[in-house]
């Protein structure tokens, strides 16, 4: 069975249920009411008739005193206690009930009986009678009106809830039908999706925000996620065949030169493994690269903590220090603190100090500082420097502002390209100003809170 008939069905059965519930009671209870007010009223009217045939009894003959009280749909009789009946008077439409036996209490009672297949109110008072013994005056009256009454009220509560079964069965449809309306578009979309092999996203209509809504944001987030991902990939396999090619066919082409030369020449022997040597690392950490690249932002795992400019950067430049044996001067007046997360800083510093080491050979000075609610990390070289006109495209993929230079020095043109990604994810700003011939300034803006 379909989510929506699920729904449809349950909720009707439901508020079905509840509605006969609900009727049930209230004829009950109305219906003890009314049969409690009239044993109420029968005892208080047995009571004061009691009372009144006690004290006329010696004065008017019983049955014309009994005559006198009466009900117009019932009957009034003495009873002794031997069950005998002295006296009984009876209304024209109540005629059988004289052949009713008698029973004698000895005290007051009072119910509610059935006596062929009719149902009476009965009340029984204890009174003095002429002889001087004690006999029961007893009243029974019938309920045929009352009876008729819930009747109708049994009519009436049927009537409503078939009557009200429409509307619950017509807003158990539409509940179900606004339940299932996101479920109903998601899977449109789903298999839109499938057969045309396009990524699509569900359209909202309305400003609510309730779980399907919620749902279907996360829904469209998750594809959004794919899509970057399916973005990414075919984004890497692109890159890859396209920039792995060239070191593949110099590695070929020296090993080919190998093959056929290499144990005749030891000088080309070693130019030759000295290129491939050089090319393969070039294809791996170009590959470590695009593999990063290919990886989304939210799965960097990014660890936010408050940072010492000064100490992390002293740090940063002994390593580079040590690894490259270039000269590294820090510039800095007070402590700086920032907010950001160590290893992806450190791994963007290292390409711009990288890319500073390649392209200068003299020092490279470090400036840390603050300006307003962030902090910043200035470096600057003494370097080739970048022409006015490429700086906006330093920052694409595979992209050299001296495609010879750089190529020579192994650069694959990713290097910026992860700078910006790493950049983006650890909310840092980049700033990058060059003079060519004279050198290049980049400037990183950290958050300080």
């Amino acid at each position: 069975m379909r989510l929506r008939n699920k729904i449809n069905l349950y909720t009707a059965v439901l508020f079905i249920f509840l509605l006969i519930l609900m009727n049930v009671a209230i004829y009950l209870v109305f219906s003890n009411m009314i049969m409690t007010n009239e044993l109420d009223r029968t005892k208080a009217e047995t009571e004061k008739i009691a009372k009144d045939v006690s004290d006329a009894v010696n004065q008017i003959a019983p049955n014309n005193l009994l005559r006198a009280y009466v009900p117009i749909d019932g009957m009034v009789q003495i009873v002794g206690e031997t069950n005998k009946k002295s006296s009984t008077i009876t209304s024209h439409s109540e005629n059988p009930l004289k052949d009713r036996k008698p029973i004698f209490y000895p005290g007051e009672k009072s119910e509610i009986i059935t006596y062929n297949q009719k149902k009476y109110v009965f009340a029984s008072n204890p009174i003095i009678w002429t002889d001087g013994s004690i006999v029961n005056l007893q009243i029974t009256k019938s309920i045929h009106t009352t009876e008729e009454m819930l009747g109708i009220l049994r009519i009436v509560l049927i009537a409503v809830t078939i009557i009200a079964m429409i509307p619950v069965l017509i807003s158990s449809s539409i509940l179900s039908n606004l339940i299932t309306r996101p479920i109903r578009s998601m899977i449109d979309t789903m298999k839109e999706i499938q057969q045309s092999g396009q990524f699509k996203r569900i359209s909202f209509k309305g400003k609510s925000k309730d779980e399907l809504v919620e749902m279907g944001e996360t829904f469209n987030h998750m594809i959004d996620l794919l899509q970057t991902n399916y973005e990414k990939q075919e984004q890497f396999v692109s890159n890859a065949s396209h920039e792995l090619k060239t070191p593949l066919t110099i590695i070929e082409s020296y090993a080919d030169l190998l093959k056929r030369r290499g144990m005749e020449r030891p000088d080309l022997f070693d130019e030759s493994i000295e290129a491939i040597h050089s090319e393969a690392i070039r294809m791996r950490e170009m590959t470590e690269q695009l593999l990063l690249l290919a990886k989304h932002q939210e799965q960097w795992n990014i660890k936010l903590e408050k940072i010492n400019l000064i100490e992390f950067m002293a740090e940063s430049a002994k390593v580079f220090q040590n690894a490259y044996h270039r000269n590294i001067e820090i510039h800095s007046k007070d402590e700086i603190f920032a907010t950001s997360d160590v290893q992806k800083l450190k791994q963007l510093l290292f390409i711009f100090l990288d890319n500073a080491r390649k392209y200068s050979d003299e020092f490279i000075a470090v400036y840390i500082g603050k300006t307003g609610n962030e902090a910043y990390v200035r470096i600057e070289d003494r370097g080739i420097g970048i022409p006015k006109n490429e700086l906006e495209k330093v920052f694409d993929r595979f992209y050299r502002v001296d495609k010879a230079r750089t190529r020579k020095q192994g650069g694959s043109g990713l290097g910026l390209s992860v700078a910006k990604e790493i950049a983006d994810a650890i909310h840092v700003r980049i700033e990058m100003d060059s003079l060519e011939g004279r050198g290049t300034t980049v400037t990183l803006f950290l958050p300080s809170k």
